[in-house]
């Protein structure tokens, strides 16, 4: 692959930087937020020369950057923890759960009982309907 000039934007000034094909729009993404960090040293300290501005900037990116990778480790802490716990869990025979069984002389004494209801029921309705 060959290398290309790209121009970037640091800070209020302009610099020519040699990168593989393909690579500009990463080198691009660097740049702006090289530029970003750049943009808040100049609105809080005003001018400053050359060096130290790149240095400062990269020094805010680098701290940011550290605090990123601090929360990245954590979270993958966290993730491995859960993974773990799920993966116990997973490995764990389901629970049994008992479903009471209802003995075969209680439903026989219900289904008596239903048919003592129905035939009073019928002979409740026969008394009605031959009384009126």
């Amino acid at each position: 692959m060959s290398q290309i000039e790209v121009e970037i934007h640091i800070g209020e000034r302009v610099f020519e930087v040699a990168c593989q094909e393909g690579e500009q729009q990463y080198l691009q993404a660097a740049a702006k937020l090289l530029d970003a960090e750049a943009q808040v040293l100049v609105s809080q300290i005003g001018r400053m020369p050359e060096p130290r501005l790149l240095l400062m900037s990269g020094l805010m990116l680098a701290d940011k950057t550290g605090g990123l990778e601090e929360r990245l480790r954590a979270a993958e802490d966290k993730i491995g923890a859960l993974q773990a716990e799920l993966d116990e869990l997973k490995a764990q025979p389901p629970e049994q759960v008992e479903v009471a069984r209802i003995p075969d002389s209680v439903n026989e004494m219900l289904a008596e009982l239903a048919a003592q209801a129905e035939s009073l029921a019928a002979t409740v309705e026969e008394k009605t309907s031959s009384d009126g």
